[in-house]
């Protein structure tokens, strides 16, 4: 049960072999029993999950259930659920309980998915190891010696570790697809806009969304199906027509040995330099050889300012972040000092009580950026090569339709291993804070094994709103594989 598809729990939701009650309290009763050795989940509310377990299985009886009725889904700790604490991975918001819902956690609740807890991160999404946070890091369950990722982390090891049969994350330079392709799973960042941002701690506004995490990009294709649409109260957020992402899963093909035949999928020299491991290198060119066999078509292109995506991305990020965690302050909500003397000193005291080392480092680096006499030297360079990296994927879509390589440079890390070192932390990111600066959608899937059998990810970048063709393109691909099917020893 605990390796089922959602696709395959629904089916056995709706044929009565299973209750929504059953599978919500066998989930509680795995996170109960695993969670002590990964730490993925902050808060478990068995009570408020079962509650909406019943509701699920009274619509269920009701012939009004929908796909993702009565299964249980984890969510990120920096999406506000009513009545739950929602605590961003931080000290600041360690006692917050949320008065109103995400608009993500409201649609997942109109489609009847059970709330099954609040996941582990890093401190308001500030990381790529999941270290970070407050209530300290999340252990991969393919080796609890090693990294999770980050900063969706803790939903990345809930569902690689079969605690929740999906999950949702935030992705803001790769927060979804690196821990993702560190615990073996899948994760896609859609289109910016397409999910909207109400209810979502913020980070850095320009760069954030959230997406679905799951065992599969069929699985994903359910989850964004449900989390995708315009909302009024996001300004962000694009209005456009619904959309269905499972539509081309099945497509039928002239040739059903080259389902992917007249795909082009490009791939990037910058990608395949200095800084890969060579077991990455390795198993993402098995990934690619595969998908020729499929029908695709590989051609070569170039992003000559891929290079320079880490250090625009770490000032227009930063930046933005000084920005939006100035709400922070002990006024209104969240941690406030103790102690201090006139209103200046708690706002100091507590921002420097309330917030971790990580916070305190980004919003320094994002206030000086902002300064008189460095925003046009920082800031503006930043966005300026940020339009150039936009325009260097809109070239490269000219030649293909879709851009495949490494979504990390190595396999998951040693707990401490970058720890000390912000800039090789920060490098990590190096494939995937593109996608973010253009606001482009891009995926994590499965594709091998390397160091110390941990698990690899192929990174699918699509240009704007092809959701639906990278998934498409996932799937046929997971249809011949089974990465996607391994599990870590030790969680069955």
């Amino acid at each position: 049960m605990f390796n089922a598809t959602l696709k395959q729990l629904s089916a056995l939701l709706a044929q009565k072999k299973l209750s929504s009650v059953e599978l919500t309290q066998s989930c509680l009763d795995r996170v109960g029993r695993l969670n002590p050795g990964f730490n993925a989940f902050l808060t478990i509310d068995a009570e408020r999950s079962l509650a909406q377990a019943r509701a699920a299985d009274a619509q269920i009886a009701a012939g009004k259930a929908q796909p993702l009725t009565g299964i249980p889904v984890a969510h990120k700790d920096i999406f506000c659920a009513k009545g739950w604490r929602t605590s961003c991975g931080s000290k600041m918001l360690a006692n917050f309980v949320s008065p109103y819902d995400a608009h993500v956690v409201e649609q997942l609740n109109a489609a009847g998915a059970v709330m099954l807890g609040k996941t582990n991160m890093d401190e308001f999404a500030m990381g790529s190891s999941s270290e970070t946070g407050f209530w300290g890091p999340v252990k991969n369950p393919w080796d609890r010696t090693r990294v999770a990722g980050g900063s969706s982390g803790g939903s990345a090891a809930a569902v690689a570790a079969r605690m929740a049969p999906a999950a949702i994350g935030t992705d803001t330079g790769g927060s979804i697809r690196q821990p993702a392709a560190l615990c073996g799973i899948c994760g896609i960042k859609p289109t910016y806009g397409l999910v909207s941002r109400y209810g979502m701690g913020a980070f850095a506004s320009s760069l954030d969304q959230g997406g679905p995490m799951a065992k599969s990009a069929e699985d994903l294709a359910l989850m964004l199906n449900v989390m995708a649409g315009f909302d009024v109260r996001d300004s962000t957020s694009l209005e456009r027509p619904a959309e269905d992402y499972t539509r081309a899963l099945e497509a039928p093909a002239a040739d059903r040995a080259k389902p992917l035949a007249g795909l082009r999928i490009g791939v990037p020299k910058e990608y395949f330099g200095g800084g890969l491991a060579s077991d990455v290198a390795a198993a993402v060119e098995a990934a690619l050889a595969q998908f020729e066999k499929l029908g695709a078509q590989r051609v070569t292109i170039s992003l000559p300012n891929a290079g320079l995506s880490v250090p625009a991305y770490y000032v227009i990020a930063p930046a933005e972040a000084s920005s939006n965690l100035s709400r922070f302050d002990g006024v209104r909500y969240g941690y406030r000092a103790p102690e201090y003397g006139d209103l200046a000193d708690m706002y100091a005291k507590s921002r420097a009580q309330g917030f971790g080392a990580e916070v305190k480092r980004r919003i320094l680096i994002g206030t000086y950026v902002l300064s008189h006499g460095y925003y046009d030297a920082y800031y503006l360079k930043a966005q300026k090569i940020r339009r150039l990296i936009a325009q260097d994927f809109a070239a490269a879509y000219q030649q293909c339709d879709l851009i495949m390589g490494p979504t990390s440079p190595s396999v998951a890390f040693a707990l401490g291993a970058k720890a000390t070192d912000p800039v090789q932390m920060y490098l990590i990111d190096i494939y995937t804070v593109a996608a973010n600066l253009a606001g482009l959608p891009a995926m994590s899937i499965p594709c091998g094994f390397g160091e110390g059998g941990m698990p690899i990810g192929l990174q699918i970048a699509g240009n704007y709103f092809a959701e639906a063709q990278m998934l498409a393109a996932a799937h046929q691909y997971q249809l011949a594989t089974d990465w996607h099917l391994r599990q870590p020893v030790g969680v069955e």
